[in-house]
Parts: structure tokens; sequence; C-alpha cells
């Protein structure tokens, strides 16, 4: 995986800067920038993180459960696994098509693709949510068809699902195209040379090359799917008990002063949020095993 073969090498890098007299940092210089990055992390990270779940469970247990078995609140859990269900695999596969077709051959416009995968990274997430709404709209391009043929889409499933696939489809992508780009071409060249068929190649040289950067992304692209606010309150019409995702939902608890329910599903989103940092790690940590040269993987190293 790109990301964590670069964390890998910045850690040796580090390493080598600190064990040079010549290269090495004086004391102070260290641990001020140390102080600062802990106090950030606290100030900005760790407290709020902790003022959620302290807030969650300031009225205990059972306030707590009753927030989250309540009809509204499994709705929203519900249509949010929905939704994600749904953009992740899609955007699996558009993913890795897309970092194929880059990182493995040379097509006019392959410029312009690339640049459309960034897109959802620079337009506001409530931009995206008012494109829809003009283009499936009641007043949209197509609205008055869809109506004509009594199929919803703007404040349905239908429009959360697509703006959920829009703001997340480029995590799985992005993370690949570098690595493959870094592998090259020669394995699958190779491949092909010896008779392998297309299909083979791919998931016999391919895809093992890629796991750890696919799992990855994945993981991204499920956080972000099951997080976004901007695109799908656009959308949604925040219907109660029908299109309110658990950020919806989390929003609409707290303008109405119920505070312990919302903090009840904010930690819902607090927990994914640290389930998915777990993840991460551990796929960081996998990927830089299996960069390590053979001799540097000894029993203990790989039973890890």
């Amino acid at each position: 995986m790109a990301g964590a073969t670069t964390l890998h090498a910045g850690a040796d890098r580090a390493v080598r800067f600190e064990s040079r007299a010549a290269t090495r940092e004086p004391g102070w210089v260290k641990w001020t920038f140390i102080a600062v990055s802990l106090a950030f992390f606290t100030l900005f990270l760790l407290l709020p993180l902790v003022a959620v779940f302290h807030e969650a469970l300031r009225k205990g247990w059972d306030t707590y459960l009753a927030a989250l078995v309540h009809p509204d609140a499994l709705s929203a859990i519900q249509l949010t696994l929905t939704a994600a269900a749904i953009a992740v695999p899609l955007n699996l596969v558009f993913g890795v098509a897309a970092a194929w077709a880059i990182a493995k051959f040379d097509f006019p416009g392959k410029h312009v693709l690339i640049t459309l995968i960034d897109l959802p990274f620079s337009v506001s997430p409530v931009v995206a949510g008012l494109v829809y709404v003009l283009v499936f709209g009641a007043q949209g391009w197509f609205g008055e068809w869809f109506l004509d043929h009594d199929i919803r889409i703007i404040f349905a499933v239908p429009g959360i699902v697509l703006a959920t696939i829009f703001v997340t489809f480029p995590f799985v992508a992005r993370e690949l195209i570098p690595l493959m780009q870094a592998q090259g071409r020669d394995e699958e060249e190779a491949a092909i040379v010896l008779g392998a068929s297309g299909w083979q190649t791919f998931w016999h040289v391919t895809l093992p090359n890629i796991k750890w950067g696919l799992l990855y992304g994945v993981v991204l692209c499920n956080a972000r799917a099951m997080g976004e606010f901007g695109a799908v309150s656009v959308v949604s019409g925040h219907i109660r008990g029908e299109t309110n995702t658990m950020p919806l939902h989390v929003e609409i608890l707290y303008n109405e002063y119920q505070f312990a329910a919302a903090f009840a599903v904010a930690s819902l989103l607090a927990l994914l949020a640290l389930v998915t940092l777990v993840i991460k790690t551990w796929i960081e940590h996998r990927s830089a095993q299996d960069d390590l040269p053979p001799e540097e993987t000894g029993p203990g190293v790989a039973a890890t």
C-alpha cells in the first residue's frame, strides 16, 4: 500500500536522521514540537471525542440505549448502512477499473479522467446535492419524466445513494493509482506473454499486489459514506423515519434539544471513526511487513 510504504520508509529515514550528530536537532526543539503536537491533539481531537461519550452516557445507560433503539434512530442506522452497502461496492469496482486503466494503459483523455476523479474533493458536498436536485428534482431536467412514471429519486433513498456515491468515489481510485503506477506494468506484461488471460492476470498478479491498498481505500470510503452530511442533507428532505441518515438524525435531535439522544447516536459515529482508525493502522502495519525484505521478516515478525 502506498501510504503504509511511505510511512515505513519515513520511519527508517527518521531513525537515520536522529542517529547522526550532524543532522540531530537539539533536544528542546524535538520536545517542543512533540508538546505542541500533543496539545493540538488533546484540544481539538481527544477532548471532543471524550465529550461525545460523556454527554451520551451522562443520563445513564437506560437513556443511552433508549435513544439507540428508538424507531427513528433504527431507521437512520438502517438507511446509513444501506447507503454504504450500495455505494462502497460500486466505488470499489469503479476505483479498481479507473486505477487499472490509468496506471496500466495510455489513452486519450487520461488526464481528464484523473481530474474528474478528484472532482468530489474540490466541489462542496452541498453543491453536489444541489446538482442532483437540479437533475432529478421535481423541477429538474428529468424530474417530470420520473414523476410521470412514479419514480422518486430526490427526497428518497435513491437520491441519498447517488449523493453518497458521488462524495466517496475518489477514495479507492486515489489510493490505488499511485500504488499501481509505482508497481509498473512488468508483471502483468510477463503474465500475458506466458499465456495468461486478462482475468487471470488480474486475479493472480494485479490483485495480490494491490490488496492492502484496496482494503485501505475501502475502509476510508466506508467511513466517509457513513459520515456524509452535506450532500445527503440536500437530497434527503429530512423525512423522519424514512430519509434521515445517522448524521441527519443527530442534527434533528440536537435542534430539538434532545442532547442525550443526539450524543448517543453521535457516539455510534465516533465508534465508527475509532474502528476505522484501528483497521487503518492494522492495514498499514501488515502492508509495511509485506514490504520488508525476507531477511528482516523473521518468525517473530511474520507472526505479528
